[in-house]
């Protein structure tokens, strides 16, 4: 729409599951964000809670570079300072994979003719329970997809935050390493641009609060390929084990299958879970789990490398 002489955009959020929860959200996510310099999303211009509706800035999109994924990162960094702990409360917690998890990633383990060492089991519960604890108020998106970044004259900002909730950063800078699990749009950059990218994302957090960033990324890396949630889109998830279903069957959702997006995560994982010292044992289980569905699926392709 044109407002007052210049562009401007208006989204609703029609009736369907949790449409006033995304909405409040969205809203709150987007006025917290605000407090960033130079800005990292669309200014909200008004608002109409009634019926779910915000007026946003209009942004000019321009296609992203080869080397996207650097400002991406630094943006993605500059969003999650733009909360502390002051802000408890204003957003759900993030959550990250559950017990039920656990039972069923085990379980898939062994039906592609993984060997389930003793201890793993043992490595996973408290995982979850790492995650469940990690510290950290950061203004998560909930899905930064590519698609959900605007590549602007003035830098990368984010749209959508119906998903937004605080939390550790770390579990989406895993997104770059992991493949973008929630997102239809899953890709594998070339090592030497992932380096980068995480290493600006770095800089950036320790720009904009002074502080380094605890930690790595192999314990969310882990987390997200536990989540069987993560393997759909998310009008799907919650009720179906998706690991279970994905023995029987693969499906294609944006860029690549389901099989696809778990053969890549288990590479991952294979290669990371030593980094940190806490899941020796899951690291050699994936690296098994992923030779057997390799040699059950000999014509899955990796992930692509860029994006569309």
């Amino acid at each position: 729409m044109e407002l007052s002489g210049a562009p401007a955009v208006v989204k609703q959020l029609v009736d369907g599951p949790e449409a006033a929860e995304r909405y409040a959200r969205e809203v709150t996510a987007l006025r917290l964000a605000s407090r960033v310099e130079p800005a990292v999303v669309p200014r909200l211009l008004g608002t109409d809670p009634a019926e779910r509706v915000l007026v946003l800035e209009h942004l000019d999109h321009r296609p992203p570079g080869e080397d996207w994924l650097v400002d991406y990162a630094s943006a993605l960094a500059r969003l999650h300072a733009a909360t502390g702990a002051g802000d408890a409360g204003a957003l759900p917690v993030w959550r990250g994979p559950t017990a039920g998890d656990v039972d069923s990633f085990l379980a898939f383990a062994g039906a592609v003719g993984a060997s389930v060492a003793p201890g793993v089991r043992g490595e996973l519960e408290a995982l979850v329970e790492r995650l469940r604890a990690l510290p950290g108020h950061a203004l998560l998106h909930g899905d930064p997809c590519p698609g959900n970044d605007m590549h602007t004259r003035g830098g990368v900002r984010f749209i959508d935050f119906e998903q937004a909730s605080l939390g550790s950063g770390l579990v989406e800078l895993a997104y770059l390493r992991i493949g973008f699990p929630t997102c239809w749009c899953s890709t594998a950059p070339p090592a030497a641009l992932l380096d980068a990218a995480e290493a600006a994302y770095r800089a950036a957090w320790r720009a904009a609060t002074g502080a380094q960033v605890g930690g790595g990324v192999a314990d969310a890396c882990a987390g997200w390929l536990l989540r069987g949630d993560a393997l759909v889109q998310r009008a799907e998830r919650g009720g179906v084990d998706h690991l279970a279903r994905v023995r029987e069957q693969d499906w294609t959702w944006g860029t690549a299958t389901a099989r696809q997006r778990l053969v890549h995560r288990l590479g991952v994982v294979a290669s990371t879970a030593d980094e940190d010292g806490g899941l020796p044992g899951l690291g050699r289980l994936a690296a098994q789990v992923r030779g057997g569905m390799l040699a059950r699926w000999p014509g899955l392709r990796p992930l692509p490398a860029r994006r569309p």
